[in-house]
């Protein structure tokens, strides 16, 4: 259950704290006073997608608190799957959301992603929103309102599992059906790549092996140049060499050195630069006499390093890429050559695997259709209570191909008058109709699931008179069992309200406020007698409204 919703600048809101009861609540207001406001704010805390255009006007974001109790067991086995364990039966939501679209969320003052408070907001709070009544009108949707009346979720993962099974063999079976002059084809093009790869006996960082050697082949007089002359600078040809002019110098100073411990440092450096100078010499000397190169080595590198290039345009940009396609190409020619053997191994698992899912398929056939003997009694009887006597509800039921969902088509056709034959709900059914059957179905749904808290946003579109008069009463029968939350314009629903919330729009300055009330029973009574009548009034309009409201409480 909604105990309490706190919203902080969000559009025209710069700060409510709204308190929600147990039974009917009813939300009532001028339009543009900000009912919308109140569900884009519901939507926001049970992790909907939601806009950095609800930030209000010079505020840098946007806060929304709300807080639960009574938590079905779902709720608390998600909340402990998730690690947000429960010491009390009380569950806190906050959801911030920032001017620049960043949003973050709180389960119980701890971090959480919006994606958890959608799965925890499925079994929190159902909404009914002005648009839903569209669903009635697509009759793809209609297997979806069948399954969640039936609470079939278990055979429906059961099915899918074995549906997937039969989609898998299937998709092989087709992958491995070709016939045999494509087969030839394909296997002719798979064994030339395949021989072409294995005959380049290819190995990982061969091309930069060879790219280091053809760039040292074709530098060879240069490499040679730079390592006599560096050679000769050191150890002298004609003339004495840097190592011994080194010499001469730490000979130099090792005479002076027990005459200051300053010369002694500096005999050591000399002696350093010295043996490193001696180190380096030896090194030159054995890259001169090991250098050798021949000419013809450049071309075969150029070679190689050419057939690599055409073989990565070809199979891949690396070496690795290449083996890789290499690889893959020698499963599938394995593949295609073992194809008929496959394929009556597969042939014999579709067979077992459609009759599994075809028997699944059956089994939620007859689900739904024992769901929706159930569901069109509930229903015809809410419809009669909603001053919708004569109607006449038939699933239309086509078996169609094995698919996701099972093999079932099924679309609701409805008669709203006697001797009338029933036809599709968008030929047949007016805008209050259609209201009229979403809350039927809604209470109908209701009465199967455990979430506590329902919201309709103007579920009185349309209707008016004595059939909203049944719907406020439809309205407080469903809450008996459930906390109902309903935004609107209908005094006759309104009246029916345990519990009376009037949201209100004020200007002060250049800014726009929105505040929400309880409203006691006098107060009660002028705002049904507003919405009877208007901006004026009248004495008629608040003694209908007290009427109404002695008739809902007897």
């Amino acid at each position: 259950m909604l105990n309490e919703l706190t919203i902080e600048n969000v559009a025209v809101i710069e700060k409510v704290c709204v308190r929600f009861d147990q039974g009917l609540n009813a939300l009532t207001g001028e339009t543009g006073a900000g009912k919308s406001i109140l569900i884009d704010s519901i939507n926001a805390i049970l992790g909907n997608r939601t806009s950095r255009d609800l930030v209000r006007n010079g505020a840098e974001k946007a806060a929304i608190w709300a807080s639960f109790t009574d938590l079905p067991q779902s709720v608390q086995k998600k909340l402990a799957d998730a690690g947000y364990a429960q010491e009390e039966d009380e569950l806190l939501l906050y959801r911030e959301i920032h001017t620049d679209g960043k949003t973050s969320c709180r389960i119980n003052g701890r971090p959480a992603t919006a994606t958890l408070l959608r799965e925890l907001s499925a079994d929190l709070i159902n909404i009914h929103g002005q648009h839903d009544n569209q669903v009635l009108l697509c009759p793809e949707k209609h297997l979806g309102v069948l399954d969640a009346y039936a609470q079939n979720e278990n055979l429906r993962t059961d099915y899918y599992a074995s549906y997937v099974v039969l989609r898998d063999i299937v998709r092989q079976i087709k992958a491995l059906s070709m016939d045999d002059e494509e087969k030839q084809r394909r296997m002719e093009l798979l064994r030339y790549e395949v021989d072409e790869i294995d005959a380049a006996a290819l190995t990982d960082g061969e091309e930069e092996t060879l790219m280091e050697q053809r760039n040292r082949i074709r530098n060879a007089q240069k490499i040679l140049d730079a390592l006599g002359m560096a050679y000769g600078a050191l150890q002298g040809e004609e003339t004495r060499g840097g190592i011994d002019i080194l010499g001469d110098a730490v000979q130099s100073i090792e005479e002076i050195t027990p005459l200051s411990a300053e010369y002694k440092a500096l005999s050591e450096k000399l002696n350093e630069v010295y043996y490193a100078a001696q180190d380096a010499a030896e090194n030159i000397k054995s890259l001169l006499d090991e250098f050798d190169f021949d000419a013809a080595d450049l071309d075969a590198t150029e070679e190689r390093l050419d057939l690599i290039y055409k073989l990565k345009r070809k199979y891949g940009d690396s070496i690795s890429a290449i083996l890789a396609y290499g690889e893959k190409a020698r499963k599938e020619l394995d593949t295609i050559s073992f194809a008929e053997e496959k394929l009556e191994k597969l042939s014999t698992q579709r067979k077992i695997a459609f009759a599994e899912a075809k028997e699944k398929a059956e089994a939620l056939t007859q689900n739904r259709k024992d769901a929706f003997l159930r569901f069109n009694e509930q229903i015809t009887e809410s419809l009669r209570f909603l001053n919708m006597p004569g109607i006449v509800l038939e699933l239309a039921y086509q078996e169609s191909k094995i698919g996701p969902t099972g093999h079932d088509v099924v679309e609701f056709l409805i008669s709203t008058n006697p001797g009338e034959t029933p036809k599709p709900l968008a030929k047949i059914a007016s805008g209050g109709e259609l209201s009229r059957i979403m809350l039927a179905i809604k209470s109908a749904m209701a009465d199967n699931d455990h979430i506590g808290t329902i919201i309709y946003d103007e579920i009185d579109t349309g209707v008016s008179g004595l059939a909203a008069g049944r719907i406020g009463k439809k309205l407080k029968e469903t809450a008996g069992g459930h906390q109902v939350i309903c935004v609107t314009h209908t005094a006759q629903i309104a009246a029916q309200a345990d519990h009376h919330l009037l949201i209100q729009k004020s200007v002060s300055g250049d800014r726009t406020f929105t505040e929400i009330h309880s409203l006691s029973p006098d107060a009660r009574i002028s705002e049904l007698a507003r919405i009877i009548s208007g901006d004026q009034i009248t004495e008629l309009a608040l003694a209908n409204a007290k009427e109404m409201l002695e008739m809902a409480e007897a």
